[in-house]
């Protein structure tokens, strides 16, 4: 009896058992046939669109850094909102629900829409850069909620120098239509389409001006793709692992510069408007290379506004222009070691010969006048240096000739375009009868000569021309070339070889230039003390003329600071190389209208080389010192 009950209920919970489960299996059958048969054309066609891409993903931008490593180009994160076309399908209700959030203009949200109306519909269209914090947080936050709205940290290029190395770096920005064609005139059709591509994504820049421009391919990179999973509405779900299709970074580069040492110079310029330029005279290394005052150069990598590019344009100290490399002065009295050199190559003067200086010179019916209104008296070629005697150098070029003196100013370095790896640099002028010939279109006449024996008339040149020269004379006539990419791409250069200078002629103007800054009667007695407890300068003070001076100003007394404009104030001059018995460093000042080289260009040249020496600032760079250290263990290993 009670077996037959037990099998019963048995019975009865099994049939029950099988009756649920059967409803469940036929549930899912249910909804399987409504998944794969009813809805699955719906269900396919999403699955489609859920899927992987591949996006082009440009190269992170080599950094370039200093001798010592220390970074001058390099990059930083910024918050960055853009909108894609094709994930929206309206730019501008998606542009008025940004505004919400973030300050957006109604003119900006126009030009936007008009921007990416031009554009492929999947490119990115930005929206803002540079986000603060709490921009970024809150775009971020309503970002799913907004079609076609992209928020996300992009690398932007950063110059934590600011203003130091401007010139030197120039500037990244926005490829424009003339960059393009300037990008793509040596490639095939494929790559210039490729490159084209590339330069359209929102990340990519190009180098306009300066280092940037010119090691473009060394610091670009190359591009590479990817992978992300979206869903239907094109929103990125996640990113997929792509080692091999990553890009490639550029490639860093080293420059011969010290990023300290050219802080220094530029801190000693304070607001004073000119150039200066420090070579190391074993290498030819430029390590310091200032133009002041500058511009930001991070102002230009996200566009600069016309407004704020108008003031740097029209400011009448030109922080635009790069003057120690493209700008060109009369050397003044730092040319007369040239015109002494040029007497002594063509023996048109013993060093030992006396010419009397009563402060003027007489030649034909017109009359030169010595800076030294009461005249020098008796000088030699030793004493004309020192004391910078204009009538000594009036006669002493007279005797020369224009064409000797040409000759041997290209021995010096001056007349010819010294190609850095920078974009500009100017030749200066090394007149002769053809260059007056095919640039006025008459002869040379002997009376402008006695102008070129001081530095003035048609001669013009470059700091660092002026540089190169002293160089020149410190290393007692060896060749010495500047140069200031250390580890890179290299300029090829053009400059024929030249001929060396006579070591014997260069000890005379190396005692002459130590005569200026030791000697009693030397125009720069007062700057020839580094303070270094020790070693001294050798220099050589100038003074550049702007305006002609009349000869009713000069009865009365020549205008000087505040009783004359500033721009038609002298420029003053100085070059120098220190130590004055072992010399390493060589160095030219330009203050543009300062007036007196003693008075304004030899103290900030003092100060830069006395912080040259303090911080041993040619000593051997790290690109150098890793290549040292390579070599050294492969050659351990052998």
């Amino acid at each position: 009896m009670i077996n037959r009950q037990v099998d019963a209920l048995f019975s009865r919970r099994a049939l029950i058992a099988a009756a649920g489960g059967s409803a469940l299996f036929g549930g899912l059958i249910a909804r399987l046939f409504q998944l794969q048969i009813l809805n699955g054309e719906k269900y396919q066609t999403a699955a489609k669109e859920n899927g992987i891409r591949s996006i082009l993903a440009p190269p992170l931008r080599g950094q370039i850094l200093d001798r010592f490593g220390r970074p001058l180009a390099s990059h930083r994160q910024a918050g960055r909102a853009s909108i894609v076309r094709e994930q929206t399908n309206d730019v501008a209700a998606t542009l008025r629900e940004v505004a919400k959030h973030i300050e957006l203009s109604e003119e900006l949200q126009e030009l936007i829409v008009r921007t990416a109306s031009r554009r492929a519909a999947f490119e990115p269209t930005i929206v803002a850069r540079e986000l603060s914090y709490e921009d970024f947080a809150k775009l971020s936050l309503r970002a799913p909620d907004i079609p076609g709205l992209v928020v996300e940290m992009a690398q932007t290029r950063s110059y934590p120098r600011g203003r130091d190395f401007a010139h030197v770096l120039g500037y990244v920005a926005r490829a424009s239509q003339d960059d393009m064609t300037r990008l793509t005139a040596d490639v095939s059709s494929d790559e210039g389409n490729a490159l084209r591509r590339l330069f359209k994504h929102p990340d990519m820049r190009t180098g306009r001006s300066g280092v940037e421009r010119f090691a473009e391919e060394w610091l670009r990179g190359e591009p590479g793709w990817r992978r992300v999973e979206s869903n239907a509405a094109g929103r990125i779900i996640r990113e997929l692992p792509s080692d091999d299709t990553a890009p490639k970074p550029g490639r860093d580069l080293h420059l011969t510069v010290d990023a300290e040492l050219q802080k220094v110079a530029i801190d000693r310029f304070g607001t004073e408007s000119g150039a200066a330029v420090v070579m190391d005279i074993e290498t030819g290394d430029i390590l310091a290379f200032v133009s002041t005052p500058a511009f930001d150069p991070n102002d230009f990598v996200n566009g600069i506004s016309q407004a704020d590019y108008d003031l740097l344009r029209f400011n009448d100290r030109s922080p635009l222009y790069h003057k120690a490399y493209d700008g060109t002065y009369p050397p003044g009295s730092t040319y007369k070691m040239v015109v002494a050199t040029a007497a002594l190559e063509a023996g048109v003067i013993d060093p030992r010969e006396r010419v009397y200086c009563p402060g003027h010179y007489r030649f034909g019916n017109n009359t030169w006048h010595c800076w030294k209104k009461e005249g020098h008296g008796s000088v030699d070629m030793h004493s004309a240096i020192k004391g910078s005697c204009d009538v000594y150098f009036y006669e002493v070029a007279k005797r020369v000739g224009i064409e000797k003196l040409a000759e041997t100013s290209r021995k010096f370095g001056f007349g010819q375009r010294w190609d850095l790896g920078l974009h500009g640099g100017r030749s200066g002028v090394v007149p002769d009868n053809a260059w007056k010939l095919q640039a006025r279109g008459e002869p040379w006449f002997e009376g402008e000569t006695l102008n070129v024996g001081i530095g003035q008339g048609q001669v013009s040149s470059s700091p660092l021309q002026l540089a190169i020269m002293t160089a020149r004379i410190a290393a007692e006539g060896r060749l010495i070339s500047p140069q200031i990419i250390g580890e890179g791409p290299r300029p090829e250069s053009d400059i024929p070889f030249d001929e060396p200078l006579d070591p014997d002629f260069m000890r005379r103007m190396k005692a002459g230039m130590f005569g200026v800054t030791s000697e009693w009667g030397g125009t720069a007695l007062r700057s020839g003390d580094l303070g270094l407890g020790g070693p001294r300068l050798a220099g050589k003070t100038g003074t550049a003329q702007v305006r002609r001076i009349s000869r009713e100003e000069r009865a009365t007394g020549i205008l000087k600071g505040d009783d004359i404009d500033r721009k038609l104030r002298d420029h003053a001059l100085f070059v120098a190389y220190a130590p004055h018995d072992d010399p390493k460093y060589a160095i030219s000042v330009i203050v543009e209208h300062g007036e007196g080289g003693s008075k304004t260009a030899a103290p900030i040249a003092r100060d830069i080389m006395a912080a040259a020496m303090q911080m041993d600032a040619r000593r051997t760079p790290n690109y150098m010192r890793t290549a040292s250290r390579l070599s050294g263990s492969s050659s351990g290993g052998l």
